[in-house]
């Protein structure tokens, strides 16, 4: 049982990945979304725009049934919410929901560990009904799985769903000339075991013509913190990368993703919960297991 439970909560801040992850979160004017109801939250927000409104995709998570789901969130211009919507459900926890538009349409990449696979989504309906297109088969169960088109092949990034500390650590690449594949896994893998900026948290951006992926810093605690990833070489026979500064998120016990929408940055931030009301979710949870 983990009495102290994660709250994570989700803002968004007028400036690119790169200039955040160049000068941090100290200072900036952040606007946040409210909170959720108690012992729930959102988490992983990714978001594009559409005809002057953002749509935000993010994990829907609560402690009482323990099973992550993916609602959009639309806002206006001016970052005011207008609307919130469950839409993708399935039998096992989804989380992290990586959007990503190629050849006209528009997709959806959650995390989705827990069914044994990975699965990518096409909006049949934008932003509310989406559709299974394809089973993307790895080399291991991937987590966070971080797709982006450059030097005219698309890579995934991931970690694997092995051990505990293989899913913070061990950085996965994958190459392929489609985004439905087939994808080939990099013959290097794992390339890089860091907890410290492995485990993708958010987008990929271009800087002087490197890719950079924001990284979650996972020493402290889950998600403690991101740190940029540079790809200094990256070919379907070789990789090499370099971990820049930690970037914080003050007065917060962690931080672990950084996406890009528009002219906007989102973000999320945690704080630590224990109350009376967490240890009696953890012992109904105990129990219920026992008597299944």
């Amino acid at each position: 049982m983990t009495l102290r439970k994660d709250i994570w909560r989700i803002g968004a801040v007028r400036t690119s990945p790169n200039e955040l992850l160049r000068s941090g979160l100290q200072g900036r004017e952040i606007a946040w979304l409210a909170d959720t109801a108690p012992l729930s939250f959102l988490a992983d927000p990714f978001g594009l725009w559409r005809n002057g409104r953002l749509y935000v995709f993010a994990e829907a998570y609560n402690y009482r049934d323990r099973h992550g789901t993916i609602d959009v969130l639309m806002f206006d211009a001016e970052l005011r919410l207008l609307e919130r919507r469950s839409v993708l459900k399935e039998p096992w926890h989804l989380s992290y929901p990586f959007i990503v538009e190629a050849d006209g349409e528009t997709y959806m990449l959650p995390e989705a560990f827990k069914s044994g696979g990975l699965t990518l989504y096409r909006a049949a309906e934008f932003p509310y009904r989406w559709e299974p297109v394809k089973k993307i088969t790895l080399d291991q169960v991937p987590i966070d799985a971080t797709p982006v088109f450059h030097n005219g092949l698309w890579w995934l990034f991931y970690t694997p769903a092995t051990t505990r500390e293989a899913k913070v650590s061990a950085l996965h690449v994958a190459f392929a000339k489609h985004l439905t594949g087939p994808w080939m896994p990099h013959p290097q893998n794992p390339v890089r075991f860091d907890a410290s900026s492995s485990r993708p948290g958010g987008t990929p951006f271009v800087r002087d013509g490197a890719l950079v992926i924001p990284m979650q810093d996972c020493r402290r605690t889950y998600g403690g913190a991101i740190r940029p990833l540079t790809i200094t070489t990256l070919t379907p026979r070789e990789f090499a990368a370099a971990a820049g500064d930690v970037i914080t998120a003050p007065g917060a016990d962690g931080f672990h993703t950084v996406s890009a929408a528009g002219d906007v940055t989102l973000i999320d931030v945690k704080r630590f919960h224990l109350s009376a009301a967490t240890l009696a979710l953890d012992v109904r949870h105990v129990l219920r297991k026992a008597f299944r």
